[in-house]
């Protein structure tokens, strides 16, 4: 396993290698030494049909940094820096995360989280350093013109409450002092 640099500091690519034969494969996922001092305590799994775009979603209580990685299929995967003092504040990091490509994202706390499925089927799993609340959860709508994420397709498959997301401009303005 490898560490690759993204420009926003704390946000890491990690870079497994797969071991294929004719029965199957193996891959490591995660490895603690990376992460010395993080504490995993919720794990759960999503599965999403294509082009089915979920996000883009954080806590804004109980923050969580979480560790994404693509079981089947494949993901187009945001991640929105909204950490004040950041110098990457307002700007996202993207990447293609797949079962193929053994590649999983970690992202820190401080950031909105989103992804897209490019496959028929999708299946994601996340670990997590808090509990989910869904009290404390907010999201930023995925297509606000502010942010210029060039999502792979304009219309996406999104849920009722993901429609009703704040514009990044609302959410400063409410979460951001």
């Amino acid at each position: 396993m490898k560490i690759l640099p993204t420009g926003f500091e704390g946000l890491k690519i990690i870079q497994s290698e797969i071991y294929k034969d004719y029965r199957g494969f193996f891959k490591e996922d995660y490895k603690k030494k990376f992460f010395k001092n993080k504490n995993f305590i919720f794990g759960c799994t999503s599965s999403s049909k294509k082009n089915v775009l979920r996000g883009m979603h954080l806590q804004t209580k109980f923050a969580q940094e979480k560790y994404v990685s693509v079981l089947k299929g494949a993901i187009f995967d945001v991640a929105l820096d909204l950490r004040k003092k950041s110098k990457t504040f307002g700007k996202h990091y993207k990447t293609i995360l797949s079962a193929n490509n053994a590649r999983s994202i970690f992202i820190p706390e401080g950031f909105a989280h989103g992804f897209m499925g490019l496959e028929k089927e999708n299946i994601i799993y996340y670990t997590c350093t808090n509990y989910r609340s869904q009290k404390h959860e907010v999201g930023i709508l995925w297509n606000d013109e502010v942010l210029k994420i060039n999502w792979p397709i304009k219309k996406p498959i999104i849920s009722k409450k993901d429609k009703k997301n704040f514009k990044f401009k609302e959410f400063k303005k409410l979460y951001i002092k």
